[in-house]
């Protein structure tokens, strides 16, 4: 066991050691990949003992439903958040798929935003409904709307903060509020985790992740993270999405997470510092109409931020809006011009990476999106979604001159 008490120690130090003991078997520093299927009992009687939980302690008896590599990103996932227990996914979607089965049945009503990831739009408009799950969508972070959509039924409310592609900051504390002891609030974290928001010590039941982003860091490895309470956390386990529907990492990705972990701290800390800069610097640029990033005191949620968002960090992925006619140029046709012409940033829809990350909703993830339907979503033609890696802010501000300059 581990001599360090995580709750007394700063989060560079926790988020280093928690989950992690030295391997009983060779002393190994770094956790081992535990690569196999299924695990070994002594007897009949030892093996019945431990399927049926009688054995204190942690004991894996089949990696679908439990592996030591897996479970020592699930208990730092846990202590990062603050939360009893975790449950890892084997992506982000898992995640929210695992929350939605577990804790909604036919005949209760979940209350979504109105802007959240694709995947989980596709969850809330077509799956849940098709299961007999009423839902409304709403503005979260308007708490009259929000109260006047709840129901009797009402068993969840779910956002994203800040949320996907407009970065609007939602009050976790309000909406919990709003929702009181009977409602679940559940929060998707991805793009502003630990050390930048502490989502369940404000006011959420559930958190979770998509890994594969900041949290792991290194854009190598798919996955999700679910925190709550230890009884929460039980009926994802035991009744949704790993042990019966069959969605856990695999150990080596849980082992790249890990890895990917221990250098949380210093990253989000890079990737906030050039947000910041890349953000003004496409504040004060003729080309850019609009750029929505809380760090900027002209942003809409950046007194929120201020309190919910901690450490001065307000994340390293922002959006902006082009001007509708550029050098000549609709907004779509300049923000497609743009995106080629640039030399750093990689054109792909991920984020969290080393490497910045440059996408255009209308001409790629939302290309099938009706106009209307991405308007009302606040998607203009010109709207342009940058996650800001982990290079030299200046040679990503100059980079931005020279394909402005070559509109």
């Amino acid at each position: 066991m581990s001599k360090i008490n995580m709750s007394s120690v700063d989060f560079e130090t926790m988020i280093i050691h928690a989950g992690q003991e030295h391997d009983s078997a060779y002393g190994a520093l770094a956790t081992p990949i535990y690569q196999t299927s299924t695990f070994c009992f002594d007897t009949v009687e030892d093996g019945a003992a431990k399927f049926a939980k009688q054995v204190p302690g942690y004991h894996p008896v089949y990696s679908r439903s439990g592996n030591p590599t897996t479970r020592a990103f699930e208990l730092k996932c846990a202590c990062m958040e603050g939360g009893e227990d975790a449950v890892a996914m084997a992506s982000g979607m898992g995640a929210v798929g695992s929350v939605v089965l577990a804790f909604l049945k036919p005949g209760d009503h979940a209350i979504f935003d109105d802007s959240v990831y694709g995947g989980t739009n596709f969850v809330c408009t077509t799956n849940l409904p098709e299961l007999g799950v009423e839902i409304s969508r709403v503005d979260t972070a308007d708490r009259e709307a929000l109260k006047a959509a709840i129901r009797p039924n009402t068993k969840m409310i779910y956002f994203e903060t800040p949320n996907n592609p407009m970065i609007k900051v939602t009050d976790i504390a309000a909406v919990k509020a709003v929702a009181g002891p009977d409602i679940r609030v559940v929060v998707d974290g991805t793009f502003a985790p630990p050390p930048l928001q502490y989502a369940l010590k404000l006011g959420a039941d559930i958190v979770l992740h998509s890994i594969t982003k900041y949290i792991n860091g290194h854009g190598d490895a798919l996955g999700g993270v679910v925190v709550g309470s230890a009884a929460d956390m039980a009926l994802v386990r035991n009744n949704c999405m790993t042990k019966i529907n069959g969605c856990p990492p695999s150990p080596f990705n849980s082992y790249l997470v890990l890895r990917g972990m221990k250098t949380l701290a210093l990253r989000m800390e890079r990737h906030c510092a050039n947000a910041m800069a890349v953000a003004r610097y496409l504040e004060s640029s003729p080309y850019v109409k609009h750029v929505y990033y809380p760090g900027l005191e002209s942003d809409p949620g950046h007194e929120l931020a201020c309190r919910q968002m901690e450490n001065g960090l307000f994340g390293g992925i922002l959006s902006f809006e082009l001007k509708d006619d550029v050098k000549g140029l609709s907004s779509f046709e300049a923000g497609k011009k743009l995106l080629n012409s640039l030399t750093i940033p990689a054109i792909a829809v991920s984020l969290g990476d080393p490497d910045t990350l440059i996408e255009h909703p209308a001409s790629m993830t939302h290309a099938g999106v009706s106009p209307e339907a991405r308007l009302a979503a606040g998607i203009t033609d010109g709207l342009i979604r940058l996650s800001v890696g982990l290079e030299s802010a200046r040679d990503l501000i100059n980079d931005f001159e020279q394909a402005f300059a070559a509109l």
